[in-house]
């Protein structure tokens, strides 16, 4: 029978590998990790600290995942990633453990990573995220479901980016990008509805297209303060995204929190 470990695999004889996980050459695998079924992992790549890959992922070669967060304010103290289903890590990804004690860096289900992408100490990756090459996520940064961010861009730490946003490349991102919109630029900017991504979403998209229309227009072709918009877009429709559109915008405003991404009108608190 064939061997699914390349024979120059270096694997602790702690770590937890299912019989259906594929290591390629030159791997090294560390004590705490876990491997579930049929995940696949490239040559030269490095798996260490306390890291739980599931399963059906593909990690291709030369991947680091686990390592020690770069942030000064971190001791040695047990921390970790956790990389659920069906993801697909390019080439020379970097995925490093959290600050914080039981504190881990977390990536959803059926996202894809291209190469060189960085993902910083505690960031959150929900399902279904597209990340080009060369995109850095600072600490702390969450992405949430359906998100596209274009490459060759960095994301300031803290940083929060919507359901169903999408970020042009070459972008400088400092603050926070709503759902469902269009962010571009250096300074970046709301530009427009990602119709592109929502139009993907077939029928559920159609129904809610002219609901988030007007809540745009509100929102960066008016002059109401964001104080003054978000009651106006609460009562525009009950539909769920409308409500996580609300909600995002409110959680935005609270302290330790980047602020919004402006458009065409910049919208503040007063």
């Amino acid at each position: 029978m064939t061997t699914l470990i390349h024979p120059t695999a270096v694997i602790h004889p702690q770590a937890e590998v299912h019989d259906s996980v594929e290591v390629g050459a030159y791997v090294v695998i560390g004590e705490q990790v876990t491997l579930g079924p049929r995940t696949r992992v490239g040559h030269h790549t490095v798996i260490e600290g306390w890291t739980e890959i599931g399963a059906d992922n593909h990690i291709s070669a030369g991947v680091v995942i686990g390592t020690a967060p770069q942030d000064l304010k971190y001791q040695g103290e047990k921390s970790g990633v956790k990389i659920c289903d069906r993801n697909l890590i390019r080439e020379y990804v970097t995925i490093h453990r959290a600050t914080g004690d039981q504190e881990r860096t977390y990536i959803g289900n059926d996202n894809l990573l291209m190469a060189n992408v960085h993902v910083g100490h505690n960031c959150q990756i929900a399902d279904s995220v597209v990340i080009a090459s060369m995109v850095a996520l600072g600490g702390y940064v969450h992405i949430a479901s359906q998100a596209n961010i274009g490459g060759v861009l960095g994301v300031h730490q803290y940083v929060h980016i919507g359901q169903l946003a999408m970020i042009g490349g070459m972008s400088r991102i400092i603050r926070d990008v709503p759902p469902f919109m269009l962010v571009e630029g250096h300074p970046a900017r709301v530009r427009a509805l990602n119709q592109v991504g929502l139009k993907r979403m077939g029928s559920e998209s159609r129904e809610i297209m002219p609901m988030l229309k007007q809540a745009f227009r509100l929102l960066y072709r008016s002059h109401f303060t964001l104080t003054q918009a978000i009651p106006q877009l609460a009562s525009i429709s009950t539909h769920p995204w409308l409500q996580t559109l609300c909600q995002f915008l409110q959680e935005s405003q609270k302290q330790g929190r980047r602020g919004l991404t402006p458009g065409r009108h910049l919208l503040s608190n007063s």
